[in-house]
């Protein structure tokens, strides 16, 4: 057992311990209530045997004294209940919502180097897994300790013979179940992982869907699941199966203990060298089995209790990940103007591959700059590092004569309106996702804004237009109109400075034309970066920078490009080569 998990454990159900401690006092109250009930059963036998004739009166007294004793540790177990449900809902949602926090503090790199679908299991199914552990753990903790603690103490009170046989034989019991309980850990480890594997998996192939069926790769992909679902079935199967051999291993320890107590109790009962009544022995033999069932119950559970710290420590390992750099503690907030520089700046995703070195770039306010060249030679990276989704390794980033790494990254983000390739739809209405950027703005200013990036046509022939509800990241929308919508998006913000990165991608060329024409207006006085792989987009920016391997091997507008006749000149042709 990882004592650092179990601390953390402990942590977090620390500010809930009105409930721990009542749910403690519950189990004392249940104990004593339940440990009463022998004694008044035995005291009624002696009493039957005491008696010549069966005294009814006397009998149902006894009775009702037992059910009355019954009735109340029935209740206590009930309240206890309710507090442990409390205790382990109120954790679990805490811990959820400091995983949905940490979630927001986690450097970009974090989340581009784990898959979605492990994040998700880790969120989803791991708190699930560690709340049914938890409320198992709360639900035989309490009761059980008082109740071991308090029946041996019992038995020394009746008789210590006998008290000594069970307390003697008592640690082989635990001995048997600490035993197989540290041998199973790796296994509900293994079990974890693969369960990880196996949702990012899925959601992949639910992502995939339409490319599984193009290519027909349904029978591969069914292998790839059928394999992940092997390991999974195998790791299961040995986590349960060694975890489940504690259970019975304790029974065996726990019935030998009752067996002898029985013998050695019948034996001192007939001899009357132990000075015990039949009564006392009927006493005896139900505290020992009350003893054994909280070892019987602890055993049963800690299949569930060793899973659950198994998914506690892979929670704690994303709660314990390293946080995007600290904010400045002076932060920087130079007025909005759009200089915009680039110092020497250096840049490696994998520290053995270089990507960006030494790149230097002055733009001034109001340009708009167009980022162009081959596939991997480090466009959007440029636009991930002003953005600062990633930290440059050396050199510096200025916005408006400022290190962009002593502003905050709200106030350096509020200055970009941002139109990505990959759009994003939040679950709500078409009118909420234009809004995503702006929340107050006005049904005028939202339809205006569609209006301008040309979505007000077909966002009205949806089914209750601006009011439509978008699913599944707008799964019931083409790739062109949800590319639409993140444009009008942008287009409602009027942010100081723009950045379009392949914003037309998914647009037939007669709207984009339209949206063009949008676009430089909006552009007008305001400083923005265009990549584009068409280059017919980009013709009127103000500069063209041509980038090869990190660096930029050209820069200059169109027609000065066209005239060097290099690189951007033999880009541009292959575009529009005659046939």
């Amino acid at each position: 057992m990882n004592r650092k998990t179990l601390k953390s454990v402990l942590k977090l159900i620390r500010p809930h311990w009105f409930f721990v401690v009542l749910s403690a006092l519950c189990a004392v109250f249940s104990v004593a209530a339940a440990l009463l009930i022998p004694v008044f059963t035995g005291d009624a036998i002696d009493f039957m045997l005491g008696k010549g004739n069966v005294d009814f009166s006397g009998v149902l007294k006894k009775v009702i004294t037992i059910a009355a004793v019954a009735l109340a540790a029935a209740l206590s177990q009930y309240f206890m209940s309710l507090c442990n449900n409390k205790i382990t809902y109120f954790v679990c949602r805490d811990l959820r919502r400091k995983l949905g926090e940490k979630l927001h503090s986690l450097p970009i790199s974090y989340i581009d180097s784990h898959s979605f679908g492990d994040l998700l299991s880790r969120m989803i199914s791991d708190v699930d897994a560690f709340a049914d552990g938890l409320l198992m753990g709360f639900t035989q903790l309490f009761t059980g300790v008082i109740t071991i603690g308090a029946i041996l103490v019992i038995m020394f009170v009746l008789n210590r013979r006998i008290a000594l046989a069970v307390f003697v034989l008592t640690p082989l019991s635990v001995f048997v179940s600490k035993f197989i309980a540290t041998r199973t850990h790796k296994y509900f480890t293994k079990q974890a992982s693969v369960r990880g594997e196996q949702t990012a998996l899925i959601n992949e192939l639910i992502e995939g869907q339409q490319v599984l069926k193009v290519f027909g790769a349904e029978s591969r992909s069914l292998e790839d699941f059928d394999k992940i679902n092997s390991e999974l079935q195998d790791a299961a199967l040995k986590a349960t199966f060694f975890s489940s051999l504690t259970n019975p291993s304790t029974r065996l320890v726990n019935n030998i203990v009752y067996a002898i107590v029985t013998l050695l109790g019948a034996v001192l009962c007939i001899t009357g060298a132990g000075a015990i009544t039949v009564g006392g022995l009927s006493v005896f033999l139900s505290y020992a089995n009350q003893y054994a069932k909280p070892f019987n119950e602890i055993s049963g559970v800690i299949t569930e209790f060793q899973n659950s710290l198994t998914c506690a420590g892979r929670i704690e390992e994303v709660l314990e990940a390293e946080n995007q750099p600290a904010e400045p503690e002076n932060p920087l907030c130079p007025p909005v103007n759009g200089d915009v520089g680039f110092e020497a700046v250096s840049f490696r995703y994998v520290k053995e591959r270089p990507l960006i070195e030494n790149f230097d770039l002055e733009v001034e306010s109001g340009q708009c700059v167009a980022i162009v060249g081959p596939t991997g030679c480090g466009k959007t990276t440029l636009i991930n590092l002003l953005m600062r989704f990633y930290d440059v390794d050396s050199g510096a980033i200025r916005v408006d004569n400022a290190d962009i790494r002593k502003m905050r990254r709200h106030d350096l983000r509020s200055r970009y309106g941002m139109v990505l390739q990959d759009t994003w739809l939040c679950h709500g209405t078409v009118k909420e996702n234009i809004a995503y950027g702006k929340p107050d703005a006005s049904d005028e200013e939202i339809i205006d804004a569609a209006k301008k990036a040309h979505a007000h046509s077909f966002i009205m022939r949806l089914k209750n237009g601006y009011d439509t509800e978008i699913s599944g990241e707008g799964a019931n929308l083409s790739a062109g109109q949800k590319q639409l919508l993140c444009i009008a998006r942008a287009m409602l913000c009027r942010p100081p400075m723009l950045i379009l990165d392949e914003a037309t991608s998914s647009i037939d060329t007669r709207t984009e034309l339209k949206i063009q024409a949008a676009f430089d207006e909006m552009m007008e006085g305001r400083t923005s970066f265009i990549v584009a792989h068409r280059l017919s987009t980009i013709k009127k920016a103000d500069l063209i920078l041509v980038m090869k391997d990190g660096k930029i091997i050209e820069k200059g507008n169109h027609s000065e490009l066209l005239k060097k006749g290099g690189f951007y000149k033999a880009l541009y042709e292959s575009q529009f080569a005659k046939v």
